[in-house]
């Protein structure tokens, strides 16, 4: 919400008397390239200012890593390895956050992220946390590519290198933006609070519930096909916590009670890897079908 959920959260937090963990994020525009380290101290001294707080636990860049800058982007400006560790980087201004003591954990996030360049910057040892896209739509932070199965992004087992890198794992999207649901593939309408990409794109939307539709039998009279999803997601040992995105207190309830459901079963595991390799279905006539 632009700052608008900060200041929320900072109005309940003094209301309610908790200081709890903490992350906030900073996206770089395209106009503040040339100074990156003051961005990245301007935006968590506003965050700081509308949580009411002097410290945040974990500060994370929110452009996705990149081989290259993209400086021709509108916003969310992915940026390359030297924008975040050259002079005057964002890992600049993140460092002098922390030692002025504003944040103690330091993180990026890799929607939409060049794998390689995520992992080379894991690979540093300088940063603590990463946002992970990481879901049964497209699993491929976790797993190998597996063959048949397209994917706008393949995140290339990138949790092999937080785990190498000793760095925590916030995964979000668990649900697809909401598409892993019993709801969405019965042909519910998204939830009137959700936001995203996709509530602006219905077209999409509808394409990944069509994707979603084919794990439809993981979904049992037990457990729905949502609490499903969250539990292949904390089956990975990298995994540090899941963020579900709830638009209501019952859609919370849900996804707090799959902490410590176990595991899916392995003939679940063996049924998804199959829809995975059909491409959710989408083999016709011995092409793939582009939809």
């Amino acid at each position: 919400g632009k700052g608008l959920s900060e200041t929320h959260l900072g109005i309940v937090f003094r209301e309610l008397g908790v200081r709890p963990i903490i992350t906030t994020k900073v996206e770089i525009m395209p106009d503040q390239a040339h100074d990156m380290a003051g961005a990245v101290r301007r935006s968590v001294e506003g965050s700081l200012k509308r949580l009411q707080l002097d410290w945040v636990d974990v500060v994370q860049i929110h452009n996705p890593p990149a081989a290259k800058r993209n400086p021709e982007a509108s916003g969310w400006m992915p940026i390359s390895y030297d924008d975040m560790m050259g002079p005057g980087g964002a890992l600049e201004g993140l460092e002098r956050l922390r030692r002025e003591g504003k944040t103690r954990f330091l993180g990026f996030a890799c929607e939409d992220a060049e794998a390689q360049t995520a992992a080379r910057l894991l690979g540093t040892g300088l940063f603590q946390v990463i946002n992970v896209w990481y879901d049964l739509i497209n699993p491929t932070a976790g797993v190998t590519l597996p063959p048949g199965l397209m994917v706008d992004y393949d995140y290339a087992g990138l949790l092999k290198n937080t785990a190498k890198a000793d760095a925590g794992v916030a995964v979000i999207r668990p649900l697809a933006g909401g598409t892993l649901t019993d709801h969405a593939i019965a042909g519910g309408a998204r939830h009137p609070l959700a936001g995203g990409g996709l509530t602006r794109n219905p077209e999409v939307y509808q394409d990944m519930v069509g994707q979603a539709g084919a794990l439809a039998f993981l979904s049992r009279p037990d457990r729905s096909l949502q609490r499903a999803a969250v539990q292949f997601i904390l089956m990975n040992p990298a995994v540090s916590t899941v963020l579900a995105g709830p638009s209501e207190l019952s859609q919370l309830e849900e996804m707090v009670a799959c902490s410590g459901a176990g595991p899916l079963l392995e003939e679940d595991l063996a049924r998804v890897e199959l829809v995975w390799r059909s491409n959710f279905g989408r083999w016709s006539g011995g092409v793939w079908a582009n939809v």
